[in-house]
């Protein structure tokens, strides 16, 4: 074989991945539209009103925290203000280094009450467990550090619900998020895990724990990064949800029903990628063991968290991503294509596989190879501006695809200068911040090829769109 012939090759092989990746995904978006309609005829069914009737089941909230001092005043607050009639607020300190307990024990005029509770999973010593004077249904686990998975498994022991919900602690959940994302429960009892939507609260404004206003973030990689949660939630896991195949739940926003998670061991915390661990055992247990369940995504209870600003942290927040996808499915293969696998394991994890797991090999070595037989002389300039051209057009679709979705539904940014912003900002991100996304995610599945020890990294939070005044209000 000669290198023309081998460069050919690659070139045909890279264009045909590509548009296998852009079929599947513009499938998941003709998905996504079609359920999306269902869905808001359901909801104006249900009434845009939010009327509880005080029969809602009791749901947990578990807030794990670590070295969160900057936002978790501000998530407290806004958790205090949900609408929702029975649910209670866990925070788990995990052994932080900064004021993170301090600051909770003046927002809420912490107060040591020494409780039983469950040891259904094990955990990291717990030091103690306060109760706030001002609020009932607030109390606060400190113990020793032991990451996020072990701070969730500490908080479903101390949990008294039948359902929990997992939030990251630099977020704000609308004030009808509960009500939104248990609802597959009260419509199925079969349900036993339902995410909503993650959305960047960069540019947004936040007072007292509400938000009080929606805007596009100014730095540009937070942006781009707005697109990129647009795709993954409206044009992804909105098409997996009604074929009952999503593989991911956002650690941001999560419920779960208590039962199921304790039945298959809780979190693992072995693994950066905890999250998606967990959504995935759940479907080996129940598909491989012919149980009837439902795990779905409703896409109007949305959570709002920060994105990182700067490329360093998100770096390492990509690279521990990919990781944890790669522990998440390499430990469940049995899934894919068992006979009881059904379409999660016959359409989903193949998918996943191929173009998340495996996806960054097939980016990076397509654009690499085509470069080098470019520059050597073995592929001409026009069949590499050809081919490049229809890999970057192809990318563009897919972000536009999303972003008129979000349009044509919920119109969050509604200011005409955000549409243009929007429509810039998917277009500019096939230009280098793809590319540079795909090389993250190469570098975390070398790493976990090579065994090299996850790390989490800080994360740096600027919590610019939180308001530091006031305190949190509405006594339960």
């Amino acid at each position: 074989m000669t290198f023309e012939t081998f460069f050919g090759a690659v070139q045909i092989l890279f264009l045909l991945y590509l548009l296998a990746l852009t079929t599947g995904y513009l499938t998941l978006n003709v998905i996504s539209i079609g359920s999306l309609g269902r869905y808001f005829e359901e909801r104006r069914g249900i009434g845009t009103h939010i009327a509880l009737t005080g029969y809602e089941p009791q749901i947990s909230i578990i807030v794990p925290a670590y070295n969160e001092a900057a936002t978790i005043a501000g998530s407290v607050r806004s958790l205090l203000q949900l609408t929702y009639s029975d649910y209670e607020i866990i925070v788990v300190n995990d052994g932080s280094k900064d004021e993170t307990l301090e600051v909770l024990r003046q927002a809420l005029q912490l107060k040591p009450f020494p409780e039983a509770y469950a040891h259904d999973l094990p955990t990291r010593p717990i030091r103690a467990i306060y109760r706030s004077a001002l609020y009932s249904n607030v109390c606060v686990v400190d113990k020793d550090n032991g990451g996020k998975a072990d701070s969730l498994n500490a908080g479903i022991n101390v949990s008294t619900a039948p359902l929990f919900c997992c939030i990251d602690a630099d977020s704000i959940l609308s004030q009808d998020s509960l009500y939104r994302v248990v609802q597959p429960f009260l419509l199925d009892h079969r349900t036993i895990a339902t995410g909503g939507t993650i959305r960047v609260a960069n540019g947004c404004q936040v007072e007292q724990g509400l938000l009080k206003s929606v805007g596009l973030p100014s730095n540009v990689l937070a942006l781009l990064q707005l697109v990129e949660y647009l795709r993954a939630f409206l044009a992804g896991r909105q098409g997996w949800s009604p074929l009952n195949a999503m593989l991911i739940i956002s650690g941001a926003f999560g419920l779960f029903r208590k039962e199921a998670v304790l039945k298959v061991g809780g979190y693992r915390t072995d693994t950066v990628g905890e999250d998606m661990e967990l959504v995935v055992r759940l479907h080996h247990h129940y598909r491989l063991a012919g149980i009837p369940y439902r795990i779905t995504y409703v896409p109007d209870p949305v959570c709002w968290t920060e994105v990182p600003e700067d490329l360093r942290t998100l770096k390492n927040q990509r690279i521990r991503w990919q990781r944890g996808l790669c522990e998440s499915l390499s430990g469940h293969l049995a899934l894919c294509c068992h006979p009881k696998g059904g379409l999660v394991g016959w359409v989903a994890f193949p998918f996943m596989m191929i173009f998340e797991w495996f996806g960054p090999v097939f980016e990076i070595l397509g654009y690499g190879l085509l470069l080098a037989g470019f520059l050597l002389g073995l592929v001409s300039w026009q069949v590499w501006l050809v081919t490049t051209s229809v890999a970057v057009a192809l990318g563009i679709a897919l972000s536009l695809c999303a972003m008129l979705m979000e349009e044509m539904t919920f119109h969050v940014y509604q200011r005409p200068a955000d549409f243009w912003r929007l429509v810039a900002a998917s277009v500019l991100e096939n230009f280098g911040y793809r590319q540079l996304n795909a090389y993250w995610k190469l570098v975390g599945l070398i790493r976990w090829l090579r065994g090299t020890k996850a790390e989490w990294g800080n994360m740096v939070r600027t919590a610019a769109w939180q308001s530091k005044a006031g305190s949190p209000a509405g006594s339960r």
